[in-house]
């Protein structure tokens, strides 16, 4: 546990759960609940006892509702570049954190929120889970990564009408375009996407680490880069104690136990 004022992690069975608690506020984003998530997975990057981390919002009304209206209101031009910039960089730093993330999304997920959740790796809805972009219906454009990361996951059509309508969708719409990976019941959400955490940390941590290096690095980069990336990734991993653990585990017909080594 952390004893931070909105943001607290708890750690179990190699899965890390970090939770925004700012149920007020409907989990809104702001200053401090950005910089406590900055902190969160800070503390999360070297630790061996996680090889996988659940985000999500406390309570049952919203993932994260969104960035909080009354700083937004408060923005200058100058201020408002310092704001989005400030988050984008948290959020690429989760896309582009080592370990595998997950957001497990148990109710609104709108503009801020929307964003955090498309920057993890994976996304698990509740039934109830509702998903957008309404920014343009305040004047302004999502911020933080979301014009960018949006389209790269649903297609450019689909993304263009969600950021233009300032529309929800639904759980069940999100996992038709690819926006949610998987929709559960909503009181089954925690337990479906610990489930999801723990197959995933059953693999060797190295190889996670690489694959999600290089499936990110080829969506920014040409072919030729990505296939040269991909098979220096392959061979490097081929010097690690997991690799050997890995195919002496398969061939003895038993579960590796890989060390992260």
């Amino acid at each position: 546990m952390n004893d931070n004022t909105y943001v607290r992690t708890e750690i179990q069975d190699l899965i890390a759960t970090v939770t925004i608690d700012r149920q007020a506020k409907l989990n809104a984003l702001n200053p401090q609940v950005i910089a406590e998530i900055d902190a969160a997975f800070d503390g999360l990057g070297g630790d061996p006892a996680v090889r996988v981390v659940i985000l999500t919002g406390a309570g049952d009304k919203a993932f994260v509702a969104g960035a909080d209206i009354g700083v937004l209101a408060t923005m200058g031009p100058r201020t408002g570049v310092a704001v989005s910039r400030e988050g984008q960089e948290v959020l690429r730093r989760i896309e582009r954190f080592p370990k595998p993330v997950v957001a497990a999304v148990g109710g609104y997920a709108l503009g801020g929120g929307c964003e955090l959740a498309i920057a993890c790796h994976l996304r698990v809805a509740s039934e109830r889970a509702r998903f957008g972009l309404p920014e343009v219906g305040l004047g302004i454009i999502p911020g933080y990564g979301g014009t960018v990361r949006l389209a790269r996951l649903v297609g450019l059509g689909r993304a263009v009408e969600m950021v233009l309508t300032g529309d929800m969708v639904t759980a069940e719409r999100a996992a038709e375009i690819g926006l949610a990976n998987l929709v559960v019941p909503h009181e089954d959400l925690m337990e479906r996407t610990r489930k999801l955490a723990g197959r995933i940390a059953r693999n060797a941590p190295v190889a996670l680490e690489m694959a999600l290096k290089s499936m990110y690095e080829a969506v920014e980069s040409n072919m030729e880069h990505a296939l040269e990336l991909e098979s220096t990734l392959f061979g490097l991993l081929a010097s690690t104690d997991d690799m050997q653990e890995g195919m002496a585990a398969f061939l003895e017909k038993r579960r590796a136990a890989f060390k992260g080594e």
